[in-house]
């Protein structure tokens, strides 16, 4: 498979090259800091950016939404937004 984009350095505004599903959760944070997220099911999401001290509500996410958004954290308490997909 050819990528003409292969020799190009990634950064935190290139495309993704992979997506990992995100189950919320209370304490535990993100293995990785992804680039952004994308939101399957819109609702509520809870979460903490990776140099945030204080956790946010982002309300009425819309279904298909990218936020690009470096986030540490995604809290189950407060998240209704579901099939939420970590871009890396």
């Amino acid at each position: 498979m050819s990528d003409p984009f292969g020799s190009f350095s990634d950064s935190v505004s290139s495309p993704a090259t992979r997506a990992v599903a995100i189950t919320p959760h209370d304490t535990n944070p993100l293995t990785d800091v992804p680039k952004a997220l994308y939101v399957g099911t819109g609702g509520n999401i809870t979460m903490r950016g990776k140099s945030g001290t204080a956790d946010q509500v982002w309300k009425n996410v819309p279904s298909g939404a990218i936020l690009p958004f470096r986030s540490e954290y995604i809290r189950a308490t407060g998240t209704t937004a579901a099939d939420i997909l970590a871009l890396y």
